[in-house]
């Protein structure tokens, strides 16, 4: 009796994803004032610039003011939820992560 290999099966590589650096999680949003409360996983300061990305959002921002319980800052450290003025949309889940080069 012969016994048969099995052949191993080449798994489709895909494309390679570029992993992106998630500065924060959109927790909630203010429409009347076009602000939004982002739960931060990286420190982030006033002048930089980020990216909203979601199942329909997709845009990029300077980031111009942020707060902490409605007290202006310049810069805000990991683990603080604040609060953002956007430009546009977001909704809750969407990610905030670094803005490509222009």
């Amino acid at each position: 009796m012969t016994v048969r290999k099995k052949k191993k099966v080449k798994k489709a590589t895909s494309a390679k994803k570029k992993r992106q650096t998630v500065l924060g999680v959109v927790t909630h949003y203010f429409p009347k004032v076009n602000a939004a409360v982002v739960k931060l996983k990286k420190p982030l300061s006033v002048g930089d610039r980020v990216q909203f990305q979601g199942h329909t959002t997709q845009f990029s921002q300077e980031v111009k003011s942020m707060q902490i319980d409605h007290e202006p800052i310049q810069k805000a450290a990991k683990g603080k939820e604040i609060g953002l003025e956007v430009n546009e949309r977001v909704r809750t889940h969407d990610v905030m992560v670094p803005a490509k080069k222009e």
